[in-house]
């Protein structure tokens, strides 16, 4: 055998098991997160199992020392008790058109604003981001009041405009922060190009740029909807004769039954899933790290 065969012949051994390393190391960390996610998965589930199951019970499944965790007298008594016209459709009409109407405004009104943000210098630009991002450290009960007082004397309080109009206080400011990263992802060669091909500002905004931030709008669209549909603070200070689905569940839960509250708040989560699962395909990884750039 050769000296050159044998120096080899380690080196092809050592390289092997730098592979075989790298990997069972890339197999370990594969398996770690896989096993986080579904440790998340498990603590975000389980507590809408609880709610589902518990609105599902019999009483004497669950007002025992050691309530079972599986489903055994199923009942649909307390989703009878609550699915009548005088208790669920009037708030949850008011929070269906609440919800949707700040998304749309919020939507209408951040995204050219975000537009021109993302267009400035980069000094301007991560100013006024800032600036977004500082009001959101304001609580919403110190906002809460004020409006709340404001609103009363133009008779907006018990309205639904009223409270869309509150609910944008602290939701434009958000959904312009989203939209600016998303502005920013659009090159401005492609804009300029819309400009060689004739197309004048308002033309290349509706055709190129519009289309193109169409995902990170609607994520933004989906924050908004979810800020507003699970918003309580506002809801107490506004709503003083009317009642939205999250009051109902506030109320239940302080002075209705176990299963009253579980089953309003199963009714609550509802369409928030199905909302979710409409606009699924655009909060993808990549579409998302887009829309939340900056």
């Amino acid at each position: 055998m050769s000296t050159q065969a044998v120096t080899q012949q380690p080196r092809t051994g050592a390289a092997t098991r730098v592979r075989t390393d790298a990997h069972a190391s890339r197999l370990a960390l594969r398996i770690g997160f896989v096993a986080l996610a579904v440790l998340f998965a498990v603590m975000t589930v389980l507590p809408l199992l609880v709610l589902i199951k518990v609105s599902f019970s019999a009483p004497q499944d669950i007002m025992t020392a050691r309530p079972p965790f599986l489903l055994y007298n199923a009942t649909l008594d307390h989703w009878r008790a609550i699915l009548n016209a005088d208790t669920v459709l009037g708030p949850a009409r008011h929070s269906l058109v609440v919800a949707t109407g700040t998304a749309l405004f919020a939507v209408l009104i951040a995204a050219p604003a975000a537009y021109v943000i993302s267009r400035m210098s980069r000094g301007w630009r991560y100013g006024l981001i800032l600036a977004l991002l500082f009001t959101q450290m304001f609580p919403d009960v110190g906002i809460a009041m004020p409006v709340a007082i404001t609103f009363l004397r133009l008779g907006l309080n018990d309205t639904d405009l009223g409270l869309i109009l509150a609910h944008l206080v602290p939701t434009l400011p958000f959904v312009a922060w989203i939209l600016v990263g998303t502005f920013e992802t659009i090159p401005r060669e492609i804009e300029e190009a819309s400009f060689v091909d004739g197309n004048g500002k308002i033309g290349t905004l509706a055709r190129v740029v519009v289309p193109l931030a169409a995902p990170g709008i609607a994520v933004a669209a989906l924050f908004a909807w979810l800020k507003s549909w699970n918003d309580l603070v506002y809801a107490i200070y506004l709503f003083l004769g009317e009642r939205t689905l999250p009051l109902m569940t506030f109320y239940y839960s302080n002075r209705g039954s176990v299963f009253d509250t579980a089953t309003f708040a199963v009714l609550l989560t509802i369409p928030v899933m199905l909302v979710t699962l409409a606009l699924q395909r655009y909060v993808e990884a990549g579409t998302l790290s887009g829309a939340i750039k900056g």
